[in-house]
């Protein structure tokens, strides 16, 4: 089977989405499928161990220049047509989406999508909110377009259909254990970062608005005030256009910067308690890296970090954009051990039924049954 890939960025760990994504493909060529990626958004550092990357020419999207706007080109098109592709897989519903979902339909191609990511719900953070609807009305009309969309749990999958979008299936996510462990653990990291003998509260993720982070340097500003000064530590993981005014706000909280790899998986082992306000999570990959680091979460009510937290029971829900509620659930963590370990436990059992494999399965048995019905469907 061969599947051609569309992604806004393919950036190693860039993000969430490209995380699943570079799984996802992982998991293709090791079932010994071959697939071809294109994205805008490209590092020439990554090492993508032969696998076909096809940088596209792009320039960066305003408001969010971290990532870029891509453009398909006639290059493209000879590219995919070199290619013949089997089943044409989108991740990001913009233009270039857009053109690669018009290139399967004249190919007459299967098409896949997977919503990763909320876009609709950061309109109001930059006072765009009179836009939801007509954007909702293009990914209604750009999703059911496709033969399938995944949704990566169940309440992303219920929001839309009440969106009239159809042909929606669950395609989890995963963790690597062998990476997010407890046992990545530090104390001499502790007592570099200054952390020992302190509750350390992690966040990771961009420092943007549209992750809640004012709840973030409220709740720190609660502990400051309250007395904790000197028995909590923040460690703020990520970067993000909000860097100084947080740093400024927060400042006796830890920046160790954007971390990756085992470096990230350190920072999270040292970590007692996850902190994760936003509420515009369309899964929440941070919040299960978190779990199977051995740290009990904190998060929202409403987003798809809600859906991690009852399904594992390895946190507590706060009220969405309340600050006291937050405060009070990071204090409950803090002053009851029982009732951390409690929630530790129940995380890592969880975490440990999250294997990559097991998850990205379900979309490899589907996209061969597609692939086979539209073979059986020509030769016919």
């Amino acid at each position: 089977m061969k599947i051609a890939l569309y992604s806004g960025t393919y950036v190693k760990d860039k993000d969430g989405a490209v995380k699943s994504i570079s799984q996802l493909v992982s998991s293709f060529r090791k079932k010994g499928h071959q697939v071809n990626v294109w994205s805008p958004d490209v590092s020439i550092q990554d090492n993508h161990n032969g696998l076909t990357v096809h940088s596209m020419l792009a320039v960066p999207i305003p408001l969010y220049p971290d990532y870029k706007l891509g453009f398909f080109t006639l290059e493209t098109e000879r590219q995919l047509d070199t290619f013949a592709p089997d089943i044409v897989h989108i991740s990001t519903p913009d233009i270039v989406g857009r053109e690669f979902l018009l290139y399967a339909k004249k190919k007459s191609l299967p098409l896949a999508s997977a919503f990763h990511t909320d876009f609709p719900s950061y309109l109001k953070y930059y006072r765009l909110g009179f836009a939801e609807r007509p954007f909702w009305r293009y990914l209604t009309w750009f999703y059911n377009n496709c033969d399938i969309v995944f949704a990566p749990n169940e309440s992303v999958r219920v929001k839309l259909l009440q969106q009239n979008i159809n042909n929606v299936e669950i395609w989890s996510r995963g963790v690597d254990k062998e990476l997010f462990d407890p046992s990545r653990r530090s104390h001499q990291l502790r007592s570099a970062w200054n952390t020992a003998g302190k509750t350390v509260f992690v966040y990771a993720g961009r420092f943007v608005l549209y992750k809640d982070i004012e709840i973030v340097m409220q709740v720190y500003k609660r502990f400051m005030e309250s007395g904790y000064a000197d028995k909590v530590k923040f460690v703020m993981i990520g970067s993000g256009p909000k860097e100084s005014e947080m740093k400024r706000r927060m400042p006796e909280a830890l920046f160790p910067g954007y971390l990756t790899g085992v470096a990230l998986s350190e920072a999270y082992a040292i970590g007692d308690i996850f902190l994760f306000p936003s509420i515009t999570e369309a899964f929440c990959n941070v919040a299960l890296e978190a779990l199977a680091s051995g740290m009990p979460v904190v998060v929202s009510d409403e987003g798809g970090c809600r859906d991690i937290v009852e399904k594992s029971e390895g946190g507590l829900l706060a009220r969405s954009g309340d600050v006291e509620d937050f405060f009070g659930k990071c204090l409950e963590l803090m002053s009851n051990s029982v009732r951390h370990q409690e929630l530790k436990a129940h995380g890592l059992a969880f975490a440990e039924t999250k294997s990559w494999s097991a998850i990205n399965n379900v979309v490899i048995d589907r996209y061969e049954k597609m692939v086979n019905g539209a073979s059986s469907q020509s030769v016919a």
